[in-house]
């Protein structure tokens, strides 16, 4: 470990690490320094006063992601590694190098960046150090941490690793390296358990030797364990927990573990004396069938498989039998306490496959074997208790042993290896509230690997002095040689004394504790405590350890009852009989006696012969807090970690010897300023080294060929000389910063002065430009004011005047036209008298030809009537046509339903006949095509029928504007017709000439219409009309093509009657029109009406005089002059009027 501050001289402001009881070590800043005392301030504005002998100087440029190999960091010492570590880890860089030890923490969470087949790309052909730190870049090591620190994980990843280098391609299989990797699940299943510091603790160290051929491909491998916790069987503190196998076949489906006789776990004792059953995140029955798989990978079967869980099961019943005192006189007899207890023995017997009664014995009652003789003694429950736990124990370390010989027989060994790598998974370094045989021996393999890494840590720093070629003494390091010779030496060791006190029937762990107290009263590294008889301490390098004796001597006896080997020797399982193989008969019991500890003393002194004669790397594991939870980085926890793994002993190995090591070139860079010009005067970077060190007038340094070698104390005076530097630096550049300042405030003051000037100039010049702009302002306001008065009193003259002129120029012009209107009216009235006169002779000559037309208009009516009659007849035979179509329509109907049943049953004649079809093939194509033909065929009369349906339509057009031109026609001779009758009654007043223009109309109306005709047959004729349109286009409609099936002869038929139809409603149009008919029945009706009352006024006349016929001729003539008043050619409206005024003078 680096010296601490007495060699050092602290200024002000240098930063330093000072010890804290809560944080281990906290930083702050020197505010004052005198002698011996610093006033220190941190960072929470709190100052102390602490003694520079116990503080450390802090790096001021530690970078801020810290460094890879903390052998780099400028100051080595406790706190520098730990605010190195806690950086690293707060990033998720979980791994760190200590020179070539791989220092991990463990994260408690999955990181992938730090998994998966491109990590391990990455490092195959990567030497030591090119890539970031990882334990895929450590061939093998071997491990010491705490519990929970991440080892087992940590060898999972190697060996996946190792497998991955090291494996042979797809094709070539893997299966060597398939059950290495798949043991570690079967050895965690029986060999790892729940523990206060860790979920999945292993409770064995593990040594894997994975063995290479000349090609670097895994050969073979094998698996050593030591010292399995056998106690751990029977005996569970909370909140700890069994093996995992136990809960995994409890967790079982219902059809395995019934047939085992398991379920709830918390019936059985040797798992319910803890509370904790289940683990977060941990599914029993899920890892139940991945341990099964995982077995089946190493080559155990089915049914080792099944005899395996027996075996597992019966211990748990064997659990469950509890005993009481017997029913016998006998003195400490004892028997199963009540059924249940019966239940669970019975079912254990039948798992191991052996005699219940024997069983029972064998717990019940002890045989002791004399010389001559055999003595059975019965034993009180407590000792029968002990029985059954000792067989419990015994059975499932014989059950753990079987499945490592069955893993490695599976796997296989390489005798032509020559090249192997070990990967060791061993236990922590342990110490808790209770210590027992398992802690002892623990820690016993701790401190010799301690050992053995201590003497690596120093050869490894000799051989970086040789490399360097730099001048070096024996360096002195903490030998913990002396607390291996307590423990393991003969004949005086704690061991031997163990396996001695084993030997004697009648030691106690009270007389072993004595006898320890009594051999080590004097050793350094023992001691007894004040308030215990049996317990003892023992100072190892991680810390004082107490132990409890009571249990030293039952866990040291490695060797089964007699009578629980024979049993189960006899048993029917081949499997559980191999298990306990027969002792010769002329053993003796000294002869089966075997000290675990001895076991374990030549275990350990064998592996570390491997490890001596191989290349050991180192990977310190370390749990950062005891939550188990990630994101929490525990000062205290980490840094007794460190110095319990051995990593605080290899840093001051190294402090012992030249702790900083910098390269030539960051040397230079980080001191350069204490002689700025040497980079220029020196380019060779070692003399500039030399200079810079000979500069500050250090001694005892060494200058290798790369790099400087300081002692402890060197960098930080170098750091004090460079803070010092700083500092008449930092003085300068103050002075030159305020001179700066000064200046610069200065020139602001200049500035803003100028700037004042400017703004105050500027603000009277506008003020003055202002006034000046008002004064021309009012000037222009004044001459516009006056301009707009004048103009508008010119304006209001001006109006005056105009609107004079207006008035007389009006009067001079409506005079003027009051004359024109008066000499107008003047000729108006002339031309109207004139014009009356003229007119009254013409009235006179109309009415007269008007009754002319009049009758022969009437003649031509009754000639028109005759030929309706005739189209009448006509239209009746056009009604015959339609009723024949009709019928022919519904034939044509029929006839398509008849040949729609004789094709289906053409149809079904042609699915009975389907055998002929391929005769018919020729035919059937022919028919084809002539259906082809007759498609075209009939598209080609669908597009005539289009055309003549759009020539229909044109005709139909034109008939339409006909029938406009006749109604026309009739409305013009209707107007004509109502003329010459209102003319006709204007004429009423002279007898002769009324006679006349009856006589002529009723000629006129003979010649126009038929004699014969009458209303009624007008009115039925024009009905019929309607009729025969209305169903020759609802006839239409049902013959298109979309309603029938069409043929040539039907198109043909349909168009010949379709033409001949058309010349029918063309004829009877053009004969008959209805809105003609209509009129002419009414004009009929009217003029004979009118005739006979013209002749009822004429008979009245002849009997009356004067004023009655002026009145009555004054009312005939207006009718008469109404109706014919647009009759006259040549007439106007205002004539008409006139005429009708001078007829109503009359009357008056």
């Amino acid at each position: 470990m680096q010296s601490k501050a007495d060699q050092v001289n602290f200024v002000v402001g240098s930063h330093v690490w000072v010890e804290d009881t809560e944080l281990a070590w906290i930083d702050g800043e020197i505010q004052e320094s005198n002698k011996d005392e610093v006033t220190i301030l941190f960072e929470s504005d709190t100052r102390v006063v602490r003694k520079s002998a116990n503080m450390y100087p802090k790096d001021p440029e530690f970078p801020p992601a810290g460094v890879e190999d903390m052998t780099r960091l400028a100051y080595l010492h406790e706190p520098g590694l730990l605010q190195n570590l806690q950086i690293r880890y707060s990033i998720n860089e979980i791994y760190t190098y200590t020179g070539s030890i791989l220092i991990a923490v463990n994260p408690f969470q999955k990181l992938p960046h730090l998994t998966g087949t491109s990590t391990m790309e990455k490092y195959k052909c990567a030497a030591f150090g090119e890539q970031s730190p990882h334990p895929f870049a450590i061939a093998s090591s071997a491990y010491s941490g705490e519990s929970g620190a991440g080892k087992t994980e940590s060898t999972k990843m190697l060996m996946q690793y190792l497998a991955f280098i090291g494996g042979r391609a797809e094709t070539e299989g893997r299966s060597v390296e398939q059950q290495v990797l798949e043991s570690n699940p079967v050895l965690e299943a029986f060999g790892n358990a729940k523990t206060v510091r860790n979920n999945n603790s292993s409770r064995f160290g593990k040594f894997v030797e994975i063995q290479f051929d000349q090609k670097g491909r895994i050969s073979g491998a094998a698996i050593r364990t030591y010292l399995l916790e056998r106690s751990r069987v029977c005996q569970v503190s909370d909140p700890e927990r069994n093996y995992h196998c136990f809960y995994m076949l409890c967790a079982a489906p219902k059809e395995e573990s019934g047939k085992y006789k398991l379920g709830d776990p918390r019936k059985f004792h040797y798992l319910n004396q803890s509370n904790s059953i289940e683990l977060d995140g941990l599914d029993d029955s899920k890892e139940y069938f991945a341990t099964k798989r995982a077995m089946e990978v190493v080559g155990i079967s089915s049914e080792e498989q099944d005899a395996i869980f027996r075996v597992v099961a019966a211990i748990l019943h064997l659990g469950n039998i509890d005993f009481v005192k017997g029913v016998e006189e006998v003195f400490d007899s004892c028997q199963p306490k009540d059924e249940k207890s019966y239940f669970h023995l019975k079912t254990a017997a039948e798992l191991l496959m052996c005699d219940e009664k024997s069983l029972e014995e064998s717990f019940c009652k002890s045989i002791i074997v004399t010389r001559g003789d055999t003595i059975t003694k019965s034993l009180d429950p407590n000792s029968a208790a002990l029985r059954r736990d000792s067989l419990a124990k015994i059975i499932y370390s014989r059950l753990f042993d079987w499945i490592m010989c069955k893993i490695n027989d599976t796997i296989g060994q390489d005798p032509k290896s020559n090249s192997l790598i070990g990967v060791l998974d061993i236990y922590g370094f342990e110490s808790f509230k209770t210590n027992s045989f398992e802690q002892f021996c623990i820690n016993l393999a701790n401190e010799k690997l301690q050992q053995h890494f201590n003497q690596h840590i120093f050869k490894m720093e000799q051989e970086e002095y040789k490399k360097e070629e730099i001048d070096w003494s024996y360096i002195e390091f903490v030998d913990n040689q002396d607390v291996i010779d307590l423990i393991e030496k003969k004949p005086v060791g704690i061991i031997s004394l163990l396996d001695e006190a084993c030997m004697f029937p009648r030691s106690t762990h009270e007389t072993f504790a004595e006898k320890l107290y009594q051999t080590f009263k004097d050793n350094k590294r023992f001691n007894k405590p004040k308030f215990s008889r049996t317990d003892f301490t023992i100072k190892h390098y991680a810390g004082d350890v107490t132990y409890q004796t009571d249990l030293f001597l039952d866990k040291n006896k490695d060797y089964a009852i007699p009578e629980h080997a024979d049993i189960l020797n006899a048993s029917k399982c081949s499997f559980v009989s191999g298990l306990f193989p027969p002792l010769p008969e002329n053993a003796t019991k000294s002869k089966k006696f075997s000290s675990v500890a001895t076991q374990f003393k030549l275990q350990l002194q064998s592996l570390l012969e491997t490890l001596n004669a191989t290349e050991p790397h180192y990977i310190r594991c370390v749990k950062p807090n005891h939550l188990l939870k990630p994101g929490i980085f525990g000062n205290k926890i980490v840094l007794q970690q460190l110095r319990c793994g051995g990593v605080m002993e290899a840093i001051r190995i190294s402090c012992a010897g030249y702790p900083t090591r910098k390269k030539f070139d960051e040397f230079v860079q980080r001191f350069s300023i204490l002689e700025p010009e040497v980079l220029k005067e020196c380019p060779n970077r070692k003399t500039a080294c030399k200079r810079l060190l000979d500069r500050v007038n250090l001694k005892d340094y060494q200058i290798g060929k790369t790099k400087v070698f300081l002692r402890a104390s060197q960098i930080a005076e170098l750091d004090a000389c460079r803070a010092e530097v700083l500092g008449r630096s930092a003085s300068v550049i103050q002075r030159k910063l305020r001179t700066f300042l000064c200046q610069k405030q200065f020139i602001s003051l200049l500035l803003s002065a100028i700037e004042l000037q400017r703004v105050a100039k500027g603000q009277l010049a506008r003020h003055q430009y202002e006034c000046m702009r008002r004064e021309a302002a009012s000037l222009k306001i004044q001459k516009d004011f006056l301009m707009h008065v004048s103009r508008e009193a010119y304006k209001s003259i001006y109006a005056s005047a105009i609107y004079i002129q207006i008035c007389l120029r009006g009067m001079v012009a409506r005079n003027d036209l009051r004359f024109r209107k008066r000499s107008q009216a003047a000729a108006v009235i002339q031309g109207l008298y004139r014009g009356y006169i003229a007119r009254t002779y013409f009235q006179r000559l109309k009415k007269a030809t008007i009754f002319v037309v009049c009758s022969r208009k009437r003649t031509m009516a009754r000639r028109e009537l005759r030929k309706l009659k005739m189209a009448a007849k006509e239209t009746k035979a056009l009604e015959a046509a339609k009723n024949n179509l009709a019928k022919k329509v519904k034939d044509l109907i029929s006839f398509l339903e008849e040949e729609k049943t004789m094709r289906e049953a053409t149809t079904q004649e042609n699915e009975k006949l389907q055998y002929a079809l391929q005769e018919k093939e020729v035919q059937l194509e022919a028919k084809t095509q002539e259906i082809e033909n007759l498609k075209h065929v009939l598209q080609a009369k669908e597009v005539q029928f289009e055309e003549i349906k759009e020539a229909k339509k044109q005709e139909t057009e034109k008939l339409r504007l006909d029938l406009q031109e006749m109604e026309f026609q009739f409305q013009e001779a209707k107007a004509v017709l109502t003329e010459e009758l209102e003319t006709a009654m204007k004429v009423v007043e002279q007898p002769q000439t009324v006679q006349e223009l009856v006589n002529s109309f009723e000629k006129k109306i003979g010649r126009e219409l038929p004699t014969n005709v009458t209303n009624d047959e007008l009115n039925n004729l024009t009905l019929e009309n309607k009729r025969i349109k209305e169903r020759i286009k609802l006839l239409e409609k049902k013959t298109t093509l979309q309603e029938f099936p069409v043929n040539d002869e039907f198109i043909y038929k349909l168009i010949s009657e379709n033409e001949h139809l058309k010349e029918q409603i063309s004829s009877l149009e053009k004969k008959i029109t209805p809105d003609f008919l209509v009129n002419a029945a009414d004009a009929i009706n009217k003029f004979a009406s009118e005739n006979e009352h013209l002749k009822m006024k004429r008979r009245r006349r002849e009997g009356r005089g004067g004023d009655e016929d002026c009145y009555c001729s004054g009312d005939d003539s207006d009718k008469g002059e109404g109706r014919g008043g647009r009759g006259g050619g040549g007439r106007t409206k205002s004539g008409v009027h006139n005429d009708n005024d001078d007829n109503n003078n009359k009357c008056r």
